[in-house]
């Protein structure tokens, strides 16, 4: 696997000088949303409480990250202007509101939104989760692959990265059913496992997986028996892959990444662990910037300490073959002249 060199551009954006990626997601909407909704007594959420929010975001915390996840309906028309142009720009795609059916979640992209605006407004990466249950329907199950094979054929087409996030859900069957965006609890190993299998085949062209811990966050005990299943992940990933955090506390995330190093991740993109317990203060605005300037920053460096450490470069993943991925001069559009544009 060669990259190409926008797609390489693009990584090389999102990561450190080594090769690590530290990235921060403030893309984030009902897990914000809600809460100030709730706070406030209303049914939606005032759009300049939650712009305010993901503004501080990106003011506090983009020193320490090598890219940042931004969604179209708040941090960037509110946010934008504050990223540095030094920090990688990741925009997500999907919308927050998705379609629940009897066989399961059916993803769609956000309105008027595309993987060629985001190329035109200069984003890094394309974001894109996709819910997924291997178990769903099979209607539910060929509705997201198609999905996300569009979505892979654009990113292609557009010459970007594309960063596919995974995440299994509770079905109408299963216990403790929510909408939440929160980790399933008692999820399967095995569903988390064959959604990756999944997504691997180059049809998706998929670049960088976000994945999420193969067991509950409060499991990843450090144990072979979890090390496991994370090795078998990374084995499936087949490409540079990192973690989410899905809403882990501090504690249990370390531990989660701390697995997914020995197995092969190259970094992060979490957010509500970097942020979430700043955002309990919610509407004391002055103790919110307080905590994102203080405990947040200091645990974004811990984990960036760590994945500087643990994490492997994704320039040298074995699917890059021994000389790592870098750029040919040789690549087909540049020998004749042409660069897609």
């Amino acid at each position: 696997m060669e990259p190409t060199p926008g797609k390489l551009w693009g990584l090389r954006r999102m990561a450190d000088e080594s090769g690590i990626f530290k990235m921060t997601a403030v893309d984030q909407r009902p897990p914000i949303k809600d809460p100030i909704a709730r706070c406030l007594g209303v049914s939606e959420a005032p759009w300049e409480e939650v712009a305010r929010f993901k503004g501080m975001l990106v003011a506090e915390l983009q020193a320490q990250s090598t890219a940042m996840l931004l969604d179209p309906h708040y941090a960037i028309p509110h946010a934008l202007d504050r990223l540095s142009p030094t920090r990688g720009l990741i925009v997500t795609l999907e919308d927050s509101i998705f379609r629940e059916t009897p066989g399961g979640r059916l993803s769609a992209s956000i309105d008027d939104w595309s993987v060629a605006k985001i190329r035109r407004m200069g984003g890094d990466a394309v974001k894109v989760l996709a819910w997924y249950r291997p178990d769903a329907s099979a209607e539910v199950r060929t509705a997201q692959q198609d999905y996300v094979k569009r979505v892979g054929e654009d990113c292609a087409r557009f010459d970007i990265p594309f960063l596919l996030e995974l995440l299994v859900y509770p079905l109408d069957s299963d216990r403790n059913r929510t909408r939440e965006y929160v980790e399933m609890a008692g999820k399967r190993a095995d569903h988390v496992l064959a959604s990756i299998e999944e997504f691997a085949r180059p049809a998706y062209g998929v670049d960088v997986f976000k994945l999420e811990s193969p067991v509950n966050a409060a499991n990843a005990d450090g144990s072979a028996g979890v090390q496991a299943l994370f090795d078998q992940m990374g084995r499936l990933a087949g490409r540079p892959w990192v973690m989410l955090s899905a809403g882990a506390g501090k504690a249990e995330f370390r531990k989660v990444l701390e697995h997914a190093f020995r197995a092969g991740a190259s970094g992060f993109l979490a957010g509500r662990a970097i942020w979430l317990d700043a955002f309990r203060h919610y509407p004391d605005w002055a103790t919110i910037q307080s905590e994102l300037a203080g405990a947040s920053r200091l645990y974004l460096a811990e984990i960036a300490a760590l994945a500087e450490r643990a994490a492997l470069d994704w320039r040298r993943h074995p699917v890059f073959g021994p000389a790592g991925a870098r750029f040919s001069p040789a690549d087909a559009g540049f020998r004749h002249g042409y660069c897609g544009i």
